[in-house]
């Protein structure tokens, strides 16, 4: 759901707010409403989370899981898309589905993944990868360049039939982050596991898939914000900076 409707939804919004969260409250009884209506658009076993009036131009939130639609108060018509501030910008519709993708960084199974400490370790991210995802053998050149840093990486096999052989081998390694950075920087495939060796790559592959993981490399910051891609060292170390001074806000 990327395509842009500025030619309907752009129109001088001056809500000056930051984008509507989601609703912690009972809906109204208009929200009901449209919820029954809209309802009737989508196929059986669909289920809409919420429907939240915003302040652009009438028109309700309709949010299923992370994906983001609106739609009217006699749900006639349903948009998708991103709605975009005309003044300032703002992409609000992005705002929104970053903030529903956030989680709890605590709660990620830290111990199913390769851990890299480099000067403090203080600072923390977590990045799932495929032994076979070209950006993530970019990227993880851009990983060794930090400091003060530990990256907990889920080897996440989403790109080829032996990703998840790739990814048992590594695992299975006497020094598995050696054997990973052999891989990924040197092209240096790990010895071949033993048969008996278990690994996470089904349970890491299940919370990719629960967390809508779709592409690597994909970053989790520790305030649980995402990016997906290979990003670039000034914009990676601009959100690990603003995520750790977001904790520390709460």
């Amino acid at each position: 759901m990327n395509k842009t409707i500025q030619g309907l939804l752009v129109m001088a919004l001056a809500v000056g707010s930051s984008i509507l969260s989601a609703s912690a409250f009972a809906e109204t009884p208009q929200e009901a409403t449209v919820r029954k209506l809209v309802q009737t658009t989508f196929r059986e076993g669909v289920k809409i989370d919420s429907v939240t009036k915003t302040p652009y131009s009438g028109l309700y939130e309709v949010r299923i899981g992370s994906d983001v639609m609106y739609t009217d108060e006699k749900a006639q018509y349903l948009f998708t898309g991103d709605v975009i501030d005309a003044k300032t910008g703002t992409n609000y519709t992005k705002a929104r589905i970053d903030d529903l993708s956030k989680v709890k960084f605590s709660d990620l199974p830290l111990e199913s993944a390769l851990k890299m400490v480099k000067g403090d370790g203080k600072r923390v991210i977590a990045v799932f990868e495929d032994p076979n995802c070209g950006y993530c053998k970019q990227f993880r050149k851009t990983l060794n360049s930090l400091d003060n840093i530990t990256v907990y990486t889920f080897m996440y096999n989403i790109l080829a039939d032996d990703s998840k052989v790739k990814s048992k081998n590594i695992w299975c390694s006497a020094d598995r982050n050696k054997a990973w950075d052999d891989w990924m920087l040197n092209g240096k495939a790990a010895p071949e596991a033993p048969a008996n060796c278990n690994t996470p790559n089904d349970k890491i592959f299940a919370l990719g898939q629960k967390m809508r993981v779709s592409g690597t490399p994909s970053v989790i910051f520790s305030d649980g914000s995402r990016a997906p891609g290979a990003l670039d060292i000034k914009v990676l170390e601009s959100r690990i900076a603003a995520a750790a001074s977001g904790n520390k806000a709460n």
